[in-house]
């Protein structure tokens, strides 16, 4: 009964929410840990579940050595579980209601500063393995792209004219997001070896950018290129989300606009975009800091 009950779940998750197969196997990873300490206390039937059991089972888990991140995910999952439960009809009451997940300290992202970023693209690009990783990298930052979105960027969903992309985000969402000029002349340069690469290799992929082979490159390899591209250019190592944060927090720290960065990065909840907005205070706090007489710290400060 728990197990079919857990099945339809993810059923519905991949069918009606789309959700990515990732995600899904996340959901029953932590579901089968809670469907298996209960079958183990005897409760075969959801309706029986009752808050004690739950937060047994979660102490069991941090007992365990699960880390509050972990168990901040597990109870999510089981959140999710009971409330599509109690719409099913299958129970009356949810037992994870009224339980609370452990905080966590707020970790915000890192982000390039506007000249490290500009000492990583301003280069001349030669041959096609170097102009592919270069138009990747201005993409990136131009648009604050996932990586997982820009892997699988087709050629119908650019628009070089008009200086736009359509991005498929999470939950198979889409959003026009805007692709800055820099960018668009890199991918005008790598249009011409893909061209080539395309003739040579006789494939029929319409991703917009293609490993040696001819085939749609994978996230492993844009990531591992990118690591190539920081030491070539004598910069630490980053990954695309760096890329990812540093548009972020350079739109909103001279725009100002939250909502427009929201938009752009495809966020459903703008909770999580103001994340950034701490992110730009710190920048704030450390040019107070630097500049205002009251905040600077000198030797008569102490008398």
């Amino acid at each position: 009964m728990l197990q079919t009950d857990i099945k339809v779940f993810l059923s519905y998750l991949e069918s009606v929410k789309q959700y990515s197969h990732h995600t899904l196997n996340g959901y029953k990873r932590d579901l089968e840990k809670l469907s298996s300490y209960l079958s183990n206390q005897d409760v075969e039937n959801w309706k029986l579940v009752k808050e004690h059991d739950l937060r047994t089972f979660v102490n069991s888990e941090r007992r365990r050595g699960l880390s509050p991140r972990s168990i901040q995910r597990l109870l999510s999952s089981c959140r999710t579980f009971f409330e599509f439960l109690l719409t099913e009809g299958k129970i009356q009451l949810s037992p994870a209601q009224n339980i609370s997940s452990p905080k966590l300290a707020q970790l915000l992202p890192k982000a390039m500063d506007a000249d490290l970023v500009q000492r990583l693209l301003d280069f001349k690009a030669k041959g096609m393995i170097e102009v592919r990783d270069k138009a990747l990298a201005e993409l990136l930052y131009s648009s604050g792209l996932r990586l997982s979105e820009i892997c699988h960027l087709d050629m119908k969903d650019l628009d070089l004219k008009e200086r736009t992309c359509v991005v498929t985000g999470k939950g198979n969402k889409t959003r026009i997001v805007p692709v800055g000029k820099k960018a668009i002349q890199a991918i005008r340069d790598w249009m011409m070896y893909r061209s080539e690469l395309k003739q040579s290799k006789e494939t029929s992929t319409e991703a917009i950018f293609l490993n040696n082979k001819g085939n749609r490159i994978s996230a492993r390899s844009i990531q591992l290129r990118l690591e190539k591209l920081c030491l070539l250019r004598g910069l630490p190592v980053i990954n695309p989300h760096i890329l990812r944060h540093s548009f972020a927090s350079h739109v909103l720290e001279s725009s100002g606009d939250l909502r427009a960065v929201q938009e752009m990065l495809g966020h459903s909840d703008i909770g999580t975009t103001q994340i950034y907005t701490k992110l730009d205070f710190q920048h704030l706090s450390k040019v107070y800091d630097k500049a205002h007489p009251r905040a600077k710290k000198g030797k008569n400060n102490d008398n």
